[in-house]
């Protein structure tokens, strides 16, 4: 499988992916996956055959770099996808000076992919729009 995984400006595609998979699937409300992050992060758009697959975003904050509203839809799914999209970010991070740890809201099922890609558990359980999650870590 050839994706193309690149940063976007316009958010057209990475709003549809998540209201997709975040509002259809999962049931979150536009009010809980549209917030104001989503001017101040660099977004990331995975297509194959030119159609769009999976976005995720990334933020800065500190020293700290956080992927977060990684999705990818139904038919992409156990290809490989998820972790290029993940390991996009890594490597975004990585590159950027001062970074010395990068982030993530893990939703509890997703633990065992994000420790596969070099994440550790790093707080309690939460609940974020009604699913469980944990903050997870890598630290450089």
């Amino acid at each position: 499988m050839s994706w193309q995984i690149f940063q976007t400006d316009d958010l057209t595609h990475p709003h549809a992916l998540r209201r997709e998979v975040f509002m259809g699937e999962q049931g979150i409300t536009e009010a809980e996956e549209m917030d104001d992050l989503d001017g101040q992060a660099i977004h990331i758009l995975a297509t194959v055959d030119d159609v769009p697959v999976g976005t995720a975003r990334l933020l800065t904050s500190g020293t700290t770099g956080k992927i977060g509203r990684i999705c990818v839809v139904k038919s992409q799914r156990g290809t490989g996808l998820g972790a290029a999209l993940v390991q996009y970010g890594i490597d975004h991070f990585k590159a950027e000076a001062g970074i010395t740890r990068i982030a993530l809201g893990a939703q509890n099922y997703a633990i065992g992919f994000y420790e596969k890609l070099g994440f550790q558990v790093c707080g309690p359980e939460y609940d974020d729009a009604g699913i469980p999650h944990h903050d997870m870590e890598i630290i450089l």
